[in-house]
């Protein structure tokens, strides 16, 4: 049985643990990066995060007894257009991308429509998957004591019901799918959530109690090293971010300590907290339809 209340997005906002959660999953992300680089990185642009979920979801949704259900090329490109996530071709390039590193593969022929390409995941995208999931979990646990993750690992039907329910949600969410401009050109940068998630994981616990948050020892090119970014594209994100008074150094070309604004905190914050209660929200329902 499920323990552990359903929160509200302001809830897990204004939650007293809501920051050392979201270093923890910020740490957690960047773990799985380090483990599948190159599959992490086909997801750490929003957009690509947005078709990576919507399609993992039709799998997850399959119907064993509907042939024409599950993934399909087709149906993903139809989604991709149907909820603004991707033009048809852009879908169809990052499917083509999935195939060719083996995190997707041709199922077997179960359709009796041969034109019908359907599609399934392997074993490293589905552990990858798993591991996102849990993370959140066990970070949703932190707020109240309860047992999602260990709940989800034991049985995990409840990942399965939940994870698509969650991602439908969220891709027709207009605060998760269109994230403020203060972040925003981070995340649908290449690589660029990979830089927000390593500078939330260095933030103090009195971040949100300041107008300026000072991080010490992070250098542009030490961030471009880690995550194989180019120099070039990686000063461009902070630039922009700099110039809107986002963030900033001390002093000047980039030197001495790093500082983040309160509103840039807060607007990550605020993003991730709809991500959060939807998947609260999930797996909640999802334990009820177990129960």
């Amino acid at each position: 049985m499920l323990t552990g209340r359903l929160h509200t997005r302001d809830e897990i906002l204004h939650h007293p643990l809501f920051l050392s959660i979201e270093r923890q999953i910020a740490l957690h992300l960047i773990g799985i990066h380090k483990r599948a680089p190159r599959l992490a990185r086909l997801a750490a642009s929003h957009q690509k995060w947005l078709l990576t979920q919507t399609l993992f979801a039709m799998h997850a949704g399959r119907d064993r007894d509907n042939p024409l259900s599950g993934l399909t090329a087709g149906r993903m490109m139809q989604a991709a257009k149907e909820f603004d996530l991707a033009s048809k071709n852009t879908a169809a390039s990052f499917l083509a991308e999935l195939i060719a590193y083996k995190f997707l593969r041709d199922a077997a022929d179960e359709t009796p429509d041969r034109r019908l390409r359907r599609l399934e995941t392997t074993e490293a995208s589905e552990e990858a998957m798993a591991s996102w999931f849990q993370g959140h979990m066990a970070c949703l646990d932190q707020l109240d004591g309860g047992n999602r993750a260990s709940l989800t690992a034991d049985t995990p039907r409840h990942f399965l019901l939940a994870q698509p329910r969650a991602a439908r949600a969220l891709i027709q969410d207009p605060v998760w799918k269109e994230p403020p401009s203060s972040i925003g050109h981070f995340l649908w940068s290449d690589v660029g959530g990979l830089v927000l998630h390593d500078l939330i994981s260095r933030l103090p616990d009195d971040a949100r109690e300041h107008d300026r948050t000072l991080l010490k020892g992070v250098t542009i090119s030490e961030i471009a090293s880690d995550f194989g970014i180019s120099l070039t594209n990686l000063k461009r994100m902070f630039k922009k971010a700099e110039t809107d008074g986002m963030l900033g150094w001390e002093n000047p070309r980039n030197l001495g300590t790093l500082w983040l604004s309160k509103t840039f905190i807060e607007d990550y914050f605020h993003w991730q907290s709809a991500k959060f209660a939807e998947l609260d929200s999930a797996i909640h329902w999802a334990a009820d339809q177990i129960r």
